[in-house]
């Protein structure tokens, strides 16, 4: 009988902390639509910020087979929005499991495991963004994020499964506020994220912060290989969206990145700003970050 999946629970005490990580395997059903060998966290605890959240683990279809086998790590944002309906927002995900299962069995792309991290409802902002708002408001908590991660989820992801830890072997994704916290977190540790996929990024918090960053910080040594999309019907002013990711492709030029080598740059005619075109476009991400040599 297939066991229930439990949705992240976010508001609760960190007080009371799970030491020891509860291990699921899943299966689909008529509620869930996972497909696949997964592992969930519930409620992984940070030092860095006061709010728990789930953590599900995607593994490649040979894991449990080939034992002595490592495998690198792609870590993305909004994890409740990539495997599952029941969890996704508004119904909808990424399929990024049925898209991986079907990649790797056909050889196109290497055995990868996922790591979904659960954003945190109203905290998603605040932890996904590099600066506060022109208001103050809110925003402003990504580095703290990214302290989480580096300190805390890889560390335990790379003692709990067999992964390859290189930054040549590990990668950082997401879509929207997701796709700009990775291009924040991405290039201010390229040490340990060699591969980045920015589906359309929100270039627009804070007046293009994003922009004045990559230009002031220029990375010194090995750059990661980044994916970067945007639809053209994204939001209510689409050509703004557009003229915007043109902006960031142009900046990273300058830094040193050559489209068709260590950048991929798409514009998706009729592109909408949602977990449907973002499945769309996973295929062809998964393929340039981790695909086989020859396709």
């Amino acid at each position: 009988m297939p066991l229930p999946f439990a949705p992240a629970r976010p508001n609760e005490s960190r007080e009371k902390p799970d030491t020891a990580p509860l291990w699921l395997s899943f299966e689909r059903t008529r509620l869930h639509t996972l497909t696949g060998n997964f592992r969930l966290h519930h409620n992984f605890h940070s030092r860095h910020l006061t709010t728990a959240r789930d953590i599900i683990v995607y593994l490649p279809p040979d894991y449990d087979a080939d034992a002595p086998r490592r495998y690198p790590v792609l870590y993305l944002h909004d994890g409740q929005n990539l495997f599952d309906e029941e969890t996704a927002f508004a119904g909808h995900e990424w399929h990024a499991d049925e898209i991986a299962e079907q990649m790797i069995r056909e050889g196109s792309i290497e055995p990868v495991i996922m790591v979904g991290i659960y954003n945190t409802g109203s905290h998603r902002v605040d932890e996904y963004t590099p600066a506060p708002d022109v208001r103050g408001h809110r925003g402003g908590k990504a580095r703290l994020y990214a302290a989480m991660i580096i300190e805390e989820l890889k560390p335990f992801i790379d003692s709990a499964y067999r992964t390859l830890d290189t930054s040549e072997c590990t990668g950082m994704g997401g879509s929207s506020l997701g796709g700009l916290v990775t291009l924040y977190v991405g290039l201010r540790h390229p040490e340990i994220f060699g591969k980045l996929a920015v589906l359309s990024p929100s270039v627009w918090w804070r007046n293009g912060v994003i922009l004045r960053m990559i230009r002031d910080h220029p990375i010194d040594g090995p750059r990661p290989k980044v994916w970067l999309d945007v639809g053209t019907a994204e939001g209510s002013h689409p050509s703004r969206i557009v003229r915007d990711t043109r902006r960031l492709r142009d900046v990273l030029l300058r830094q040193g990145w050559i489209v068709g080598d260590d950048l991929a740059y798409c514009e998706e005619a009729d592109g909408l700003h949602n977990e449907d075109a973002w499945a769309a476009r996973l295929p062809h991400v998964l393929r340039f970050l981790f695909g086989r040599n020859g396709n």
